[in-house]
């Protein structure tokens, strides 16, 4: 395929903006900075290698379209208490087996989860207690850069990874860098944060979703970091 063919079929891929409202959540909603989480059967709310609940950021459900994952539900979680680049740790040209628990140096395991599952039902009864439960709204656009679907907007060289099962992971959703989610008033203040009211995903640097397509498991999703 020619160059201008990819830059058409890229510019086709479906691509939708997130938006963030600003009045509280009171009740559980799907898509939703903090609030409560959603599970599939038999999932955990994920923990740190430090034995601490992880902090829920956001969650949606991806439209119909996204390519490989359309339907599925996205939620990321991150330590309040450990924060670092991730760490693409990887043997024989590929992520290793269950690379969502593997060590992130300087730490002895991982600190973040990025979990896409197929049919979560009901939430959990209490919601995220550190990240401000706020609404999300998913809007067809092109070019943003808080988003899901179409293709990352890469700030330094493309990154590839093959998952552990072999597939080449694929772009979901990009964040910003330094964006903030507010936090709760009392919330443990998050270390290296730009303000202690804030949470920043990874140091802050931009983040990069990739999922393995063939979906091996609910976690296999490697948030790439670019700065």
């Amino acid at each position: 395929m020619s160059q201008d063919g990819l830059e058409e079929e890229r510019a086709a891929l479906p691509e939708y903006r997130i938006e963030i409202g600003t009045e509280p959540l009171d009740r559980p909603a799907r898509n939703s900075v903090g609030g409560w989480p959603y599970f599939d059967d038999g999932q955990e709310w994920p923990r740190c290698f430090c034995g601490e609940r992880m902090a829920l950021f956001f969650q949606l459900d991806l439209p119909d379209d996204i390519e490989f994952f359309g339907g599925q539900h996205l939620s990321v979680f991150h330590c309040a208490h450990h924060t670092d680049a991730s760490d693409p740790i990887t043997a024989d040209g590929r992520l290793v087996p269950r690379f969502w628990e593997a060590p992130q140096p300087p730490f002895p395991g991982s600190f973040w989860r990025v979990l896409l599952q197929r049919d979560p039902g009901i939430p959990e009864a209490e919601p995220e207690p550190a990240v401000r439960a706020l609404p999300l709204t998913l809007r067809p656009a092109k070019e943003t850069y808080f988003k899901v679907g179409g293709t990352a907007s890469w700030v330094q060289d493309p990154e590839y990874y093959r998952c552990a099962c072999g597939s080449e992971l694929a772009f979901v959703c990009q964040v910003p860098e330094n964006w903030e989610f507010g936090v709760r008033p009392g919330a443990p203040v998050q270390p290296y944060s730009i303000r202690d009211d804030a949470y920043l995903l990874f140091l802050g640097n931009e983040v990069y979703l990739l999922a393995c397509p063939k979906r091996c498991d609910p976690a296999a999703v490697f948030p790439a970091n670019q700065h």
